[in-house]
């Protein structure tokens, strides 16, 4: 692909990213995040392979469901508020607070999980080490336009945010050799969660040290003087008139829709993913503790980002060639056939190439549902309709879920549920066919 790009934007790309790294408040801003989401990744595998994949413990398919809605649940519905404080509030102070404070709860966290503690007990923290994150991802996006010139904003955003990404994955591929070396029982699994606790205060104390008070904002024009509780209010009532402005926006609304959908379908695709590789592919006989399941797993983990890479390479491209709203439709066939396919051939080696592809669909839907929010909703409206998608994004998911294990069998092996979730996509796609000639997502050019 790189061959293919205008040597005469080279330059001023990089011109960009040169101009960006000369500058020291940028660089400590991406330290803040390589750390926090380093540790993210830590913590959330030491939590998921200590729930789903302890040989000493029976998991029905619906402790999968459960244990996601209570760790992304109140993170999804926070979102619309972090706002209000982030408004208020020294933007350097939630940095480093949220950081310090999730380095504490870990430790009760880690000590529970190494005592082998009835899960709700150790949940409690990890939901709010987790809900406190949203915090820190909003806080690190406010804070951005306050250490990059204005003309440098998009290549910043794009840069660290990628960056991040690269970091959340390297977590939870480093803590699969963690707990290989200290063994799948709650002495790996509170080991790669423990990780995570000098990660965070590193990013704390660079977060505390490298800025003044307000230097991250927000700014004398930012702060806000009305009431935390009127504030509150009015978002909530600010969603309802966002939603009706969405619906004047057809086509932002149907994609989103699309993505919702997707999400719901992808919710299935997740249980029966976790629950076949821990019950119907697992041999207990020669991997006692699981070491099979976590080296597909991290093979699948592996080939979901590389999925999402190139969608990210080729989807901008692709939507100008076919048209956005031609774009999600083949996006939504190329899943159909994935899954038909997978249905026709349950092996492992599969799910790794068809996660491949299903993520560049989840990645390329998301990219034009906010391209098509950030292009058509006017700016009044617009930072509240990415919180309403990025809740009904989780939300979505989690239905999906709880839909799924109300008829998954117990070892996960269910060809026809394949079937059935790809009908479900020939549904969205013929739908979305119809809707798309009359109400494309953007136009371009």
């Amino acid at each position: 692909m790189a061959e293919n790009v205008s040597t005469s934007h080279q330059p001023h790309h990089q011109g960009h990213v040169r101009a960006m790294f000369r500058r020291r408040d940028f660089r400590r801003l991406l330290t803040v995040r390589a750390t926090s989401q380093l540790a993210d990744g830590f913590f959330q595998a030491g939590l998921a392979v200590s729930v789903f994949f302890n040989p000493t413990k029976q998991v029905e398919p619906v402790a999968y469901a459960i244990a996601f809605s209570m760790l992304i649940g109140p993170y999804s519905l926070l979102g619309p508020y972090v706002g209000v404080f982030l408004d208020r509030w020294s933007r350097r102070d939630v940095l480093a607070i949220s950081n310090g404070l999730r380095a504490l709860l870990v430790i009760p966290a880690v000590l529970l999980i190494w005592g082998q503690s009835a899960e709700w007990q150790w949940a409690i923290f990890a939901m709010l080490v987790i809900t406190i994150n949203r915090f820190v991802l909003a806080g690190l996006s406010a804070s951005q336009p306050h250490t990059v010139e204005k003309a440098h904003l998009v290549t910043a955003n794009a840069f660290a945010t990628t960056m991040g990404t690269i970091c959340y994955g390297a977590g939870l591929g480093a803590s699969y050799l963690v707990i290989q070396l200290l063994g799948n029982s709650s002495t790996g699994n509170a080991g790669a969660a423990a990780v995570a606790v000098p990660l965070y205060a590193v990013s704390a104390v660079v977060a505390w040290l490298s800025y003044r008070r307000m230097a991250l904002g927000p700014d004398e024009t930012e702060l806000v003087s009305h009431t935390i509780l009127g504030q509150i209010v009015a978002i909530s009532k600010g969603m309802i008139h966002g939603f009706r402005h969405l619906w004047s926006r057809r086509g932002s609304a149907y994609v989103m829709f699309v993505q919702a959908g997707h999400r719901m379908l992808y919710g299935f695709l997740a249980v029966m993913t976790l629950a076949v590789f821990r019950e119907y592919y697992h041999d207990p006989i020669a991997y006692p503790d699981y070491e099979d399941t976590l080296a597909w797993l991290a093979a699948i983990a592996a080939a979901g980002q590389v999925g999402s890479f190139i969608s990210a390479l080729i989807t901008p491209r692709m939507s100008r060639w076919l048209k956005p709203g031609n774009w999600v439709f083949a996006l939504l066939c190329l899943l159909i056939v994935v899954l038909a396919s997978l249905g026709l051939g349950m092996v492992e080696q599969a799910f790794v190439i068809g996660t491949l592809l299903v993520n560049i669909t989840s990645q390329g839907l998301k990219i034009v549902t906010d391209t098509s929010i950030q292009s058509n909703i006017e700016d009044e409206y617009r930072g509240r309709l990415f919180s309403l998608n990025d809740t009904v994004f989780n939300v979505s998911f989690i239905l999906g879920m709880f839909l799924c294990v109300t008829v998954l069998p117990q070892d996960g092996h269910a060809p026809w549920l394949l079937y059935a979730t790809a009908g479900g996509y020939v549904v969205l796609a013929a739908w979305y066919r119809l809707t798309s000639k009359r109400f494309a997502p953007y136009v371009i050019g």
